[in-house]
């Protein structure tokens, strides 16, 4: 467990259901909560409407839809983010061309190392 990162609560919007699956466990055993996984552009938009979270990881693209509506909720909200993704820079909107991004695959100390910058923490290395 990362003691800087117990208890933040995380969104995490993946369709595909072993990175979800991954991505949960790892946020899990680093102390956090985690909302979802969620895997749908429409369900993301509820839980971000309807519950409170610290910061999320977004998958570029949703069961063949944009997650452009759930970053641009959760930019409103301030609430910060990172994409995780198999698609090269180019293909996020230009709008969030500056936000963190995870490329897959990637490893249990990128995702945490991505997380603890959203919160501006340090990340202990060798995890």
């Amino acid at each position: 467990m990362t003691a800087g990162l117990q208890g933040v609560k995380v969104l995490v919007v993946e369709d595909e259901f072993l990175v979800a699956m991954l991505l949960e466990e790892m946020l899990q055993s680093a102390g956090c909560v985690v909302s979802g996984p969620v895997s749908r552009v429409e369900d993301a938009l509820e839980v971000v409407a309807h519950r409170t979270v610290d910061i999320a990881i977004l998958d570029v693209n949703v069961a063949g839809n944009r997650i452009d509506p759930v970053a641009d909720a959760l930019s409103q909200q301030n609430v910060p983010f990172a994409f995780v993704t198999g698609y090269a820079t180019g293909a996020l909107p230009g709008r969030f061309g500056e936000r963190p991004r995870l490329c897959k695959p990637f490893k249990v100390d990128d995702l945490l190392g991505t997380v603890s910058a959203l919160l501006h923490i340090e990340c202990p290395k060798g995890r």
